[in-house]
């Protein structure tokens, strides 16, 4: 039974879930939860690092304690540990967690002050008018307690992709190597690269149809069957994600894989097309009256329609249909495109590695250049930097890049944009450095106009070069905070600031709508890490798809560029 990554993250969450609800001391539970979003950042597998014997106490936050852990959680599934909080507590409680706005904290208050075991109970709680009396609560806290409760029934699952992609790509893997297939290929909202996956569709080809749904039924984390038959069959994996697979004809697999691919919109408008020529387009194929006229391959179907080939990142019907018959489509930013990494952080700040850790590994993976970007001081929980150390570390780069050969190691900091838009560190320190990027951290509350003030006021400032991560989502936790991002994006343009798109899969922010719209206003965007190890490079390929999404093509992309390039565009802004 396989072990992904995200199961050993959900491990040690719940562990610092119920910890904290026992009331534990803070600093254990904050072990766990650091240990948890490290190993969801990993960009490598941990069972194979497990199987390979490596030394995984090397991973940022992981100790000899939590390594042992990850050991019993690959070899078993579970720990010893987990399963003892368990027994402690009753066994509905964690779903009280599952609510929005009910963290840990407020569920111990819950379970030892009203004695709410589970949803029932507080629903019951709320209606009575119990949890007002609670502190930290009040009436509008238990209103909305009871809004959640009541949305939660109607609630799909949705997996983040990055999620999605630890049990998707091995799944795929695993039916290559059926007998007789040939091609395998996940269509659905994954190959369109959507920030959520609700389930996934994988279409193969085969000889016969019966061997490969009997070994996808058979694959070892498969939890339920929910149907099978000679060509289809449908599964729930433990993870709770749906799995779809179909085995079609080869003179079928490009109409199904454009059918499975979606979106519903771009298959409409493409059907809509179809019916304008005679013909009809289903997953079977294109037909005119009962002879298909296409439909073997992807090409085929939009040509029918006097199309060529549109990307599936573009499939949403918002204009890509028009772009195709102009003539006009984007040629998509691919990952090697890629020459550097604008935003990454040291240990100096809330990273694991080195100066010199972060330049060589970045040199392996091919990069030109990449930029340190700790944090600034008013980010006292990340070990923010002051203006002296900041300089410290301005002067430790320059010594770094005249010994290093093959990279150049930018200097840069995320400095924080204060309430007022002013900036945690003075201009006389941002002016030594090569790049800043400006971020906001915290008063994520603000009116749409305040927000929106702060962000502006913060980009006035010369020497800002990039603004990070800009509506501050993280997606299925915290809605972005409200910002008017046409203003923001217009005064990107007029500043020359590029907007980071911010590849962390718990991110994932530009949205692709801002990626469209900084494209038609000439904004750069950088699509950057945020490592914090250097593992978290891998992550870059999710920014990518995103980019994808919003149509953004290597022109676009700040962080394509040359060394050279890249250099004259920063002097040329300060220039400016």
């Amino acid at each position: 039974m396989p072990i992904h990554n995200e199961d050993i993250a959900r491990v040690f969450d719940e562990i610092a879930d119920l910890l904290e609800i026992e009331g534990d001391n803070p600093f254990r539970v904050r072990a766990y939860r650091t240990a948890a979003r490290r190993v969801r950042e990993l960009g490598r597998d941990l069972r194979e690092m497990v199987a390979r014997d490596e030394d995984l106490t090397k991973i940022p936050g992981i100790g000899k304690e939590l390594s042992a852990k990850i050991h019993e959680i690959v070899e078993t599934g579970t720990c010893r540990a987990l399963e003892k909080l368990r027994r402690r507590l009753p066994p509905d409680l964690p779903e009280l967690l599952r609510l929005p706005g009910l963290g840990p904290k407020r569920v111990h208050a819950l379970y030892h002050e009203l004695d709410v075991h589970n949803l029932e109970q507080l629903e019951r709680a709320a209606r009575d008018g119990r949890i007002r009396g609670l502190p930290g609560f009040g009436p509008k806290t238990e209103a909305r307690i009871l809004e959640a409760i009541h949305a939660q029934l109607d609630v799909t699952r949705r997996f983040k992709l990055a999620t999605a992609a630890q049990y998707a790509e091995p799944l795929a893997e695993y039916l290559r190597l059926a007998p007789g297939i040939d091609q395998v290929e996940i269509a659905g909202s994954y190959r369109r690269r959507k920030e959520t996956v609700g389930d996934l569709d994988i279409l193969c080809t085969a000889k016969a149809g019966r061997p490969v749904i009997e070994r996808f039924v058979a694959y070892d984390e498969v939890d339920e069957v929910l149907s099978q038959g000679t060509t289809r069959a449908s599964v729930v994996l433990r993870s709770g994600l749906q799995v779809d697979l179909r085995v079609v004809r080869k003179a079928s697999y490009g109409a199904a894989l454009h059918y499975f691919t979606g979106s519903r919109a771009h298959n409409i408008a493409i059907r809509t097309l179809a019916v304008r020529r005679g013909l009809k387009i289903n997953e079977y194929g294109v037909f005119r009256g009962e002879r298909r006229v296409a439909g073997k391959t992807e090409e085929s179907v939009f040509a029918a329609v006097g199309l060529p080939w549109i990307p599936p990142e573009l499939r949403e019907n918002r204009g890509e249909i028009e772009a195709a018959q102009a003539g006009l489509l984007p040629n998509l930013v691919e990952l090697d495109d890629l020459r550097g990494d604008l935003h990454c952080h040291s240990r100096a700040s809330d990273g694991t590695g080195t100066l010199r850790h972060i330049a060589e590994a970045a040199r392996a993976r091919g990069f030109e250049y990449i930029a340190i970007t700790d944090h600034s001081k008013r980010l006292t929980v990340a070990h923010g930097l002051d203006e002296r150390r900041l300089l410290r570390q301005v002067a430790e780069i320059d010594a770094l890049n005249a010994r290093l050969d093959g990279i150049r190691v930018l200097k840069g900091v995320e400095v924080d944009i204060l309430e007022d838009g002013s900036l945690d560190l003075p201009d006389r320190v941002l002016a030594r450095l090569d790049l800043v990027i400006a971020a906001v951290h915290s008063r994520f509350d603000l009116s749409r106009a305040a927000q929106t003030r702060r962000i502006l006021r913060a980009m006035d400032n010369p020497h800002v070069t990039l603004l990070a991560h800009p509506t501050g989502r993280l997606i299925g936790e915290r809605e972005p905070y409200d910002v008017d991002m046409t203003r923001i994006i217009r005064k990107a343009r007029e500043r020359r600031v590029a907007l980071e798109l911010n590849a962390h899969p718990e991110r994932l922010d530009l949205l692709d709508v801002h990626c469209q719209m900084a494209r038609e206003e000439g904004v750069l965007v950088s699509i950057n890490s945020d490592a914090h190890s250097d593992l978290d490079f891998d992550n870059l390929r999710f920014g990518v798809g995103q980019a994808r999404r919003g149509w953004l093509e290597k022109g676009d992309v700040l962080n394509t560029r040359p060394l050279d390039e890249l250099l004259s565009w920063l002097h040329g802004r300060k220039a400016s």
